[in-house]
């Protein structure tokens, strides 16, 4: 009997595509809300500088009688940042815009959009990186220092907004001035007794650290009875007068064992000949591009040799490009250059976005650079962000600029290509590092199931 099966018939059958695209992945955008919004005039330049006038010291001692003081010396604090141009494009043929069943040049510009968002979120980060003033979780003296169960607790926040009270750091909806007297027309109540209007400093806290900080009782108490008064976008709760906002955009610094660094006998460079040299890798995801994989520097440096350059493999890891810095101490302060960098761009040359399992020649000293300092081997650190008011500013000399060029021009007679694109003018400046503070920690918690 003749069976007609389905295997038969494979080349009439359509497959089927949903209309509807899958969702993304979401990112928890809150750094870049805080900053200041600043603006800088066209036609002076890409520097912002903000002046501060400082306090004069109180006298000392009462006036003698028809005797004027000496006086007292104005003195002035300066800050800048450097406004920068960022930008990219998304480029589709037009054959794949026919053939294609979902519609590429709108799918261009969403993808467009939450670019930019996430490349001002992620540049502020980097920016707040800069911050001075950091506290350890208990009290341990560095990064490299943190241990195992060194996770976000109660004394070190305590800690921490306690020293951002001394110096006198401004809070978001402060109390600087106003407000200091008991309003009659309130029942003998102050105005910012209203939770939603207290004087509180903003935290930036990864997901997984939020997760630590709810092991605490006190925490959990605390933040069951904030939830009916939050204020920004993920917000967790409120802890010690700091309202903590989550996000899984926050950096974090995984420390790595040091990777073998040889002379090189066939590449030729400038580094001295007979001059001990230390190495350094660090590894950059290639979605949010965070240095965020921190290689140990070598116990001992590596001597070039009459040919001038080293040679390092860099690790067989997916999802990562590295970065190579070099120098003649143990904390290297400048870039390695190198011939597998990129050939063009602001960074040519240097010993960056080198592809993973690649041997690359290091042939000389690059621009300085410091990396990020490494934790101990097999240790992830997650930072969280204590701000003020008045911390840092969002300096804007171009707002963002959408391209959508889809007719045919001189470059593009027939039309075969669609292209969107964007780019902003803007720069984070650090207002006050004083306003600002970093708690480093290790987490109980991973992105990893199982």
């Amino acid at each position: 009997m003749a069976v007609n099966q389905a295997s038969g018939f494979q080349a009439d059958i359509t497959n089927y595509i949903a209309d509807e695209t899958l969702p993304l992945a979401r990112r928890q955008l809150v750094a870049y809300q805080f900053g200041d919004p600043l603006s800088l005039p066209e036609g002076m330049g890409t520097t912002y500088t903000a002046t501060r006038y400082n306090r004069l010291p109180l006298p000392y001692a009462p006036l003698s009688e028809g005797v004027p003081p000496i006086g007292e010396t104005m003195t002035i604090q300066q800050v800048t940042a450097v406004a920068q141009q960022w930008g990219d494009k998304v480029t589709i043929t037009d054959v794949a815009e026919l053939t294609i069943k979902h519609p590429l040049f709108k799918k261009a510009t969403e993808l467009t959009a939450l670019q930019i968002s996430e490349t001002l979120e992620r540049n502020t980060f980097v920016a707040l990186m800069a911050g001075t003033q950091v506290n350890y979780v208990n009290s341990r003296g560095s990064r490299a220092a943190l241990v195992a169960g060194d996770v976000l607790d109660t004394t070190t926040v305590i800690r921490t907004d306690a020293a951002l009270e001394t110096l006198g750091a401004p809070r978001f909806m402060g109390d600087e001035q106003t407000d200091t007297k008991i309003e009659a027309n309130a029942g003998g109540k102050r105005a910012s007794e209203n939770p939603r209007a207290m004087p509180h400093y903003a935290a930036l806290i990864h997901t997984l650290v939020v997760a630590d900080f709810r092991q605490n009782a006190t925490v959990v108490q605390a933040w069951t009875y904030s939830d009916l008064n939050r204020l920004y976008n993920y917000e967790a709760g409120e802890w010690s007068g700091i309202r903590f906002c989550k996000s899984n955009m926050v950096p974090s610094f995984t420390g790595v064992a040091a990777l073998t660094v040889s002379a090189s006998t066939t590449q030729t460079g400038t580094l001295t000949n007979g001059t001990g040299y230390y190495v350094q890798v660090t590894g950059s995801d290639t979605q949010n591009q965070y240095e965020s994989r921190i290689y140990a520097v070598p116990n001992s440096a590596t001597n070039a040799t009459a040919t001038g350059a080293l040679q390092i493999t860099t690790p067989n890891i997916v999802g990562y490009t590295f970065n190579v810095y070099v120098g003649t101490t143990s904390s290297p302060a400048n870039l390695a250059t190198s011939p597998q960098g990129p050939v063009s761009g602001p960074l040519q040359g240097q010993a960056v976005q080198l592809p993973a399992n690649t041997t690359v020649f290091i042939t000389g000293l690059g621009v300085a650079q410091t990396p990020p300092a490494a934790p101990a081997a097999g240790l992830t650190v997650y930072p969280t962000f204590v701000i003020g008011r008045g911390a840092y500013g969002q300096v804007k000399l171009k707002d963002v600029e959408y391209s959508y060029l889809s007719k045919a021009d001189k470059s593009d007679p027939l039309n075969q290509q669609r292209i969107i694109g964007w780019k902003t003018y803007y720069g984070t400046i650090l207002e006050n590092v004083q306003f600002m503070a970093r708690i480093e920690s290790v987490s109980a918690y991973s992105a990893t199931f199982g």
